[in-house]
């Protein structure tokens, strides 16, 4: 298993997962909070490499899973009540992490998270910040399991989707 900068021969595999996450969704088997044709879509995965914030776990040559990783905190992170206050060039985020539901409790959102991590402290963050829909609750406990905060939940409109209740995450380390 590696992760890795996507390049534009990911962008079908990534569209591929947020089609079977949205798939999972509507057949029950996952609680995320989003919605098909709205977020993500393709143009999210794009919109990404172009920024080259779009990394991607690959395993046995598949594409198992993607997130977006950079230091753009989203408007709504303005009304969270963060513990630890740190410069935005100290401040790296996690979007959107997907992975495959056929490859579910196998390690790999462990994995992403762990590189995510290593990502930021390569890149001077100290503070870790992540956000998450109230109604994941798999993602939740995930998160906390690595040491992340629910620092508060804010009602919005997020990524196109309405009434979301954003869970706001933070973790701080030590460089």
């Amino acid at each position: 298993m590696i992760i890795r900068q996507a390049n534009m021969q990911d962008i079908d595999a990534v569209d591929g997962l947020y089609d079977a996450i949205h798939t999972a969704e509507e057949n029950g088997k996952q609680t995320i909070g989003w919605i098909r044709g709205v977020y993500p879509v393709r143009a999210t995965a794009e919109d990404a490499l172009r920024r080259n914030d779009l990394f991607v776990l690959e395993d046995a040559g598949a594409i198992c899973g993607a997130g977006i990783i950079n230091k753009t905190q989203v408007d709504v992170y303005r009304q969270g009540n963060w513990k630890y206050k740190a410069p935005d060039d100290q401040v790296c985020v996690l979007h959107t992490l997907v992975i495959s539901p056929d490859r579910a409790s196998m390690g790999y959102g462990r994995a992403f998270i762990a590189y995510y991590e290593q990502f930021a402290a390569e890149h001077g963050c100290t503070e870790l910040r992540i956000d998450t829909n109230a109604k994941n609750t798999a993602a939740r406990s995930m998160y906390k399991k690595h040491g992340y905060t629910e620092i508060g939940i804010v009602p919005t409109v997020f990524n196109g989707i309405p009434d979301v209740q954003l869970v706001l995450l933070e973790k701080h380390i030590h460089l």
